[in-house]
């Protein structure tokens, strides 16, 4: 008896962890560094930018309607926080075989349509995405040097706190975490719940 319920509840965590992506980085934690492909042919990488105090990792794609939404506050976050350290550098984490729109062709397509300011890469084996434990499009994380080529996670979660209006949120995480670490202060939001699309994982 003692055994059938044993493996009665092995089968329910077995079943509980199918498919889970939601393992990852958290905040505090050292950001995993990665080379990936950028729509220009170049290989990106966190030690590729030498000037970069940190990053605005974004996970994002063409497909998802909420991507779309924040698109251009994407945009923005670069041209705002770029030039003082803190670059956009998207990556589209989707398999391509189940959402053909987010093809390297697409993207090269789409981000020479919105003209990106910054890289817009692709996770064609899911394992940056993996690691970082990603799970939203749009989903952020903002990330600041500690060293040279260390960067250490600082917040994770979205953008801000309405994902269809900009002008109606109240909320704006990622620049109050940005214009924290710029000030030499701690981040006081330091996780919110990502709103978007889940990702497309292949099999």
């Amino acid at each position: 008896m003692q055994a059938l319920k044993a493996l009665a509840l092995t089968g329910i965590l077995l079943l509980s962890n199918f498919g889970s992506k939601e393992n990852g980085l958290g905040v505090g934690d050292k950001a995993a560094d990665f080379n990936l492909k950028n729509v220009d042919g170049k290989m990106i990488s966190l030690s590729s930018n030498k000037a970069a105090k940190g990053y605005i990792l974004v996970f994002t794609c063409n497909t998802c309607p909420y991507a779309n939404m924040y698109e251009q506050r994407i945009i923005d976050l670069h041209n705002k926080y770029a030039g003082q350290g803190y670059p956009v550098l998207a990556i589209q984490p989707n398999d391509t075989g189940k959402s053909p729109g987010d093809s390297f062709e697409n993207m090269q397509a789409r981000a020479k349509e919105k003209a990106y300011p910054f890289p817009y890469v692709i996770d064609e084996t899911q394992q940056t995405t993996t690691t970082y434990g990603a799970t939203n499009t749009p989903q952020v994380y903002v990330l600041n040097k500690v060293s040279d080529n260390n960067f250490r996670v600082e917040y994770i979660g979205a953008i801000d706190n309405n994902s269809r209006n900009a002008s109606a949120a109240s909320k704006h995480y990622v620049q109050e975490a940005v214009d924290s670490l710029i000030a030499g202060a701690d981040v006081s939001t330091k996780s919110t719940k990502a709103i978007g699309c889940t990702i497309k994982w292949s099999n």
